[in-house]
């Protein structure tokens, strides 16, 4: 019987430098591959393995720890065991790990003591409480979507001048927390897989001025410091491998996504991602829900200023909001009455103080079946100053303290307010030396002594704190504010929609023919090793960067590339696909035109009358062709369907082997508030669903 558990851990208290010793490790089963992993915080590290371990009775492992595998100190042992007997087969959730701290003597040298470091901890207290934590993003796109060793000059100076964030500077600002003696301190830091695949070539071939030989030995080490509660001070959090607006991409992608990038994390740092997501961009929709929970996701992220849109009575600040008026359709939360305008900071809408704390997210597809996750706050004005260099463009306590004073009322001790300051941990100020450095110090000195403030991680404040499972909101659709304000309709990602050609919708038409290529090869169970080569290039054309730069040929190009080399890779085989097919079509995520349609709309000097009808499109592709597509919606006037128009292949100028359809449908005005989704059927009988959407159409 395979183990599924490590039951004890016996090993001593502290050893003599010069000395073998033992440690023993009782299972609940077999133990393929048990091994342990010694590690000092100056880079050291030792595996202890095959004829230094032994199987003494049922299910106990003696580990040999020769003399030689440690010195003097502290030292951290991980100890561990695959659940699979190939080992090149596993992945990161077949093994199972525990950590051990044991202190190295040396009788020759004299040991000072160490005064007693401050410890601040929760304690318990009806007083009010602004509890927060930090999050740093770090990611590097492969500015050749088809080569991955792709490198020039430029790409030299880009990650030489990020020396600092990629390799220590977020482990000192966490040892800064450990010896300030903050008990429940840490920070969650996303790193994308492109961005980890790289640096590990810089560190093999000296790329990036050198910086990167053993790149990440600091944070792999710093990786298993543990909170007061037993938490990682360091989270590495859920992510998707390529960087991809997910809200956009297809449910199994978004796994795949996922469940790649859980695999290079343990890799690289050692320690198992997080359930704890930041998704690209904060990029958000909750048809992304399923999906996530299906990868191992618990909890997600959320640009604030998406909650509090989705009030009733939300005082809207017109278009210095730098988004349109919220659509009726998302209000659907209850109103509030503490809206706050924020000073000292550029925060050109109010905010909630009683929205800014964890709570649960739903959502319902067309069947009816409903999926939750808890979702945190990313406060969107304090995450963007906090992100021009802390202290020197954020003034903590000042702005802090005005939510701290607006919630005096209001104040609840089992659910106190907790957000994130989110940011790049590798551009502008918040990516500088001083940010993790000097600022750091500050926050630090700030949490010591002014009691209203405590910087604490997600999951500590979960644990403390835990969700009410009853406060279930809805969240409306969007990204950050770098993004044209991060609104509801991603337009960072739909550039030039409505002008004669859109390279964005190029882009999107191409990959949603790629992606069901792509999808149809893997249920036709046809050759592993390619699939997983055309995965890879999927996959990096579903990176979030080859939108965001919307008119540089490099850019607009990528998606074509990386597709017509699948399919040039497929070659003869898509004929046996189209043959086995049973994939339905792939479905492009609608939308719809206006976005406010009968409210307002972007035009000449501002905001607008918008036009009343609405157009609702999307692009579909099938392999064996798309047999007919359907809008179903449901609203006051019952449910209807209306079949979509056929407009063709989108009028691509990138040469791409295969390109999707596009589809319109226009309701009319005074459709009202409805739900709706797309049903498509291939020329097989395979049908496939979009996920449902909601609009407003007023008139």
């Amino acid at each position: 019987m395979i183990f599924t558990s490590i039951k004890t851990i016996e090993l001593p208290d502290k050893i003599k430098v010069g000395t073998d010793f033992t440690v023993i490790m009782i299972a609940d089963g077999e133990v393929p591959f048990a091994q342990i992993i010694v590690r000092h915080s100056d880079g050291w590290e030792w595996i202890v393995k095959d004829q230094l371990v032994e199987e003494t009775g049922k299910y106990c492992y003696h580990f040999k720890i020769p003399a030689n595998a440690y010195h003097a100190g502290m030292a951290n042992l991980q100890i561990e065991g695959c659940r699979v007997s190939d080992i090149f087969n596993a992945s990161a959730d077949d093994w199972i790990t525990e950590y051990r701290d044991i202190q190295i003597i040396d009788p020759n040298v004299k040991y000072i003591p160490i005064p007693p470091k401050p410890n601040v901890t929760l304690g318990e207290s009806n007083q009010p409480v602004i509890y927060f934590g930090i999050h740093k993003h770090m990611h590097q796109p492969y500015y050749n979507a088809t080569d991955i060793d792709y490198w020039d000059g430029e790409k030299d100076d880009i990650f030489g001048q990020r020396g600092g964030p990629y390799t220590h500077l977020i482990s000192a600002a966490v040892q800064q927390y450990i010896d300030g003696g903050l008990s429940h301190a840490g920070l969650s830091t996303s790193w994308s897989g492109s961005l980890i695949e790289q640096l590990n070539r810089c560190s093999e071939t000296g790329r990036g001025h050198g910086a990167f030989s053993n790149w990440n030995q600091s944070l792999r080490n710093l990786a298993q410091a543990k909170t007061a509660f037993g938490n990682p001070r360091i989270d590495f959090s859920a992510f998707g491998f390529f960087h991809p607006l997910m809200p956009l991409i297809p449910d199994r992608d978004i796994i795949g996504q996922v469940k790649w990038h859980q695999r290079i994390i343990r890799e690289t740092f050692g320690t198992e991602a997080s359930d704890v997501m930041f998704p690209p961009e904060t990029a958000f929709q909750p048809h992304m829900i399923p999906a996530l929970k299906q990868a191992g996701v618990n909890t997600i992220m959320y640009d604030s200023i998406h909650h509090f849109r989705a009030c009733k009575d939300y005082p809207y600040a017109g278009s210095h909001e730098g988004m349109l008026p919220p659509n009726q359709a998302d209000q659907e939360n209850a109103p509030v009455n503490d809206w706050l305008a924020l000073n000292n900071i550029w925060a050109p809408s109010k905010i909630s103080p009683q929205l800014l704390k964890p709570c649960m997210l739903r959502y319902t597809d067309h069947t009816g079946k409903s999926s939750e996750i808890i979702g945190v706050p990313a406060e969107r004005y304090l995450g963007n100053e906090d992100a021009r260099g802390g202290y020197g463009a954020l003034q903590y306590e000042g702005v802090m303290g005005q939510i701290y004073n607006q919630i005096q009322n209001s104040f609840d001790p089992k659910h106190p307010p907790f957000f994130i300051l989110h940011s790049d941990g590798d551009n502008y100020g918040g990516g500088a030396d001083s940010y993790y450095t000097c600022n750091t110090s500050g926050l630090v000195q700030m949490c010591q002594n002014d009691a209203r403030f405590q910087l604490i991680t997600v999951k500590d404040y979960l644990h403390k704190f835990p969700v009410d499972p009853n406060n279930i909101v809805h969240v409306e659709s969007g990204s950050w504010a770098g993004a044209d304000n991060g609104d509801p309709q991603f337009t960072k990602w739909f550039s030039w929609g409505e002008k004669d050609y859109s390279p964005d919708l190029n882009s999107w038409a191409v990959l949603t023919a790629f992606q069901n290529i792509v999808h149809s090869f893997e249920d036709s169970s046809q050759e592993a090793n390619l699939l997983e080569n055309l995965q890879r290039l999927l996959y990096t054309a579903e990176t979030s960067c080859y939108w965001y730069w919307t008119g540089q040929d490099v850019w607009d190009a990528q998606v074509t590339n990386a597709a017509n080399r699948a399919i040039e890779m497929i070659g003869g085989s898509i004929d046996n696909i189209v043959k086995q097919d049973k994939t339905g079509p792939t479905i492009f995520m609608p939308w719809v035109r206006p976005a406010n349609p009968g409210g307002k709309d972007w035009g000449q000097g501002g905001l607008i009358d918008a036009a009343k009808e609405a157009t609702f499109k999307t692009f579909v592709y099938d392999i064996t062709g798309v047999k007919k597509v359907l809008l179903h919606y449901s609203g006051p006037n019952g449910e209807s369907t209306v079949t979509m128009q056929d407009c063709g292949s989108y009028p691509s100028r990138t040469n791409p082997a295969r390109t999707a359809t596009q589809y319109q449908v226009v309701l009319p005005a005074g459709t009202g508030n409805i739900k709706y989704y797309i049903e498509a059927v291939d020329n097989k009988g395979n049908i496939s669903y979009s996920p449902v959407g909601r609009i407003c159409i007023n008139g």
